[in-house]
């Protein structure tokens, strides 16, 4: 099992035709390096598709899912930082396909 400590969403879109070379060198631009254990995902410019890359302190993952329907909720890189660090609860609920930016305030009722 490939070990993840810290997930990034990088918000700027990317082609999905690029491998795991490609998707390196855009961690390493946008973040600066690639940090052994880190996960870095990537959408295409619809958000229909998403990649991501590991690097597992030895070499680099990567792995591919895609929606038939909908689109994954991804953070708009106009009005938001390169990358967002992201929790297992949120990575869980972006790829179902679910806002994971509203986990937070879905977990409380206040009005019935």
């Amino acid at each position: 099992m490939i070990r993840i400590d810290q997930l990034w969403l990088c918000t700027s879109p990317v082609d999905m035709r690029a491998g795991a070379d490609r998707l390196l060198v855009a961690v390493v631009t946008t973040l600066g390096e690639a940090r052994a254990h880190h996960g870095y995902l990537f959408a295409n410019a619809r958000a229909t598709r998403i990649k991501m890359l590991v690097h597992d302190g030895f070499g680099v993952w990567c792995a591919a899912r895609r929606l038939n329907a909908g689109r994954f909720v991804w953070a708009a890189a106009s009005n938001s930082p390169a990358a967002v660090e992201l929790n297992r609860a949120q990575f869980d609920a972006l790829v179902l396909g679910l806002p994971w930016q509203r986990l937070p305030e879905m977990s409380v009722i206040t009005r019935v």
